[in-house]
């Protein structure tokens, strides 16, 4: 008998949610071991040891979905996303934040199993819908920035002043105007506006650094 894959699954849909748990009890190799409608509520139950996780593109919560994939590798996790959105930005911001896989819900179960298979075995599930995305990414590529480059822009787009950016970092104020004025220098050698803090909060929130602001009830 093949090894248990064991699977988390983020999804706001109970329905398919239920419907996975059935489908995956009558697999030999995958069980459906955690759920959860968010990725907060779904890292905040702690599941444990997985395999990878199942990750819905867009939830009801207005998660920006790059952040939350970033979220999830960050905490240890393979994501395999599963959505019906065949956006080609989305797809190729979210493989660009992490993300393991990319699968649309109009495939069938064994398409999906075998993406399953695939990731939990450390390879990526490169579906067509992906490789097109990546290909077709109209996205701006960000620019490559150091740790505590990183760490001041977040600071001090997300609403702080240079000063307390520059304590979150731990570096001297005058050190962190000197990394922002690096970020700014690389932002408009790519073409891209970064003198305002407005400017860096939306380069910011489109490399996926920021969280993009929630949405209104409704999809």
């Amino acid at each position: 008998m093949d090894a248990l894959i064991r699977v988390g699954a983020i999804d706001d849909d109970r329905m398919l949610l239920e419907g996975l748990r059935s489908w995956t009890e009558g697999v030999a190799d995958l069980r459906l071991a955690a759920t959860a409608p968010t990725v907060s509520d779904f890292l905040g139950a702690r599941p444990g040891a997985l395999d990878l996780v199942l990750l819905d593109l867009t939830l009801a919560d207005g998660s920006d979905p790059a952040r939350n994939v970033r979220r999830l590798v960050d905490a240890g996790h393979r994501a395999l996303v599963v959505s019906v959105l065949h956006d080609a930005g989305q797809i190729a911001a979210t493989f660009a934040a992490g993300a393991h896989g990319y699968v649309t819900k109009d495939h069938d179960l064994d398409a999906l199993s075998a993406a399953i298979r695939q990731v939990a075995g450390g390879a990526t599930a490169f579906s067509p819908e992906l490789a097109l995305a990546c290909l077709r990414d109209p996205r701006p590529r960000p620019p490559r920035l150091s740790r505590r480059e990183e760490a001041v822009l977040v600071a001090y787009a997300s609403g702080m002043t240079l000063a307390s950016a520059a304590r979150h970092a731990g570096v001297r104020p005058g050190t962190a105007k000197t990394y922002l004025d690096r970020v700014k220098a690389k932002y408009q050698r790519g073409g891209r506006a970064a003198s305002t803090k407005l400017d860096l909060a939306e380069r910011a929130r489109e490399d996926g650094l920021l969280p993009v602001p929630a949405r209104r009830a409704g999809r």
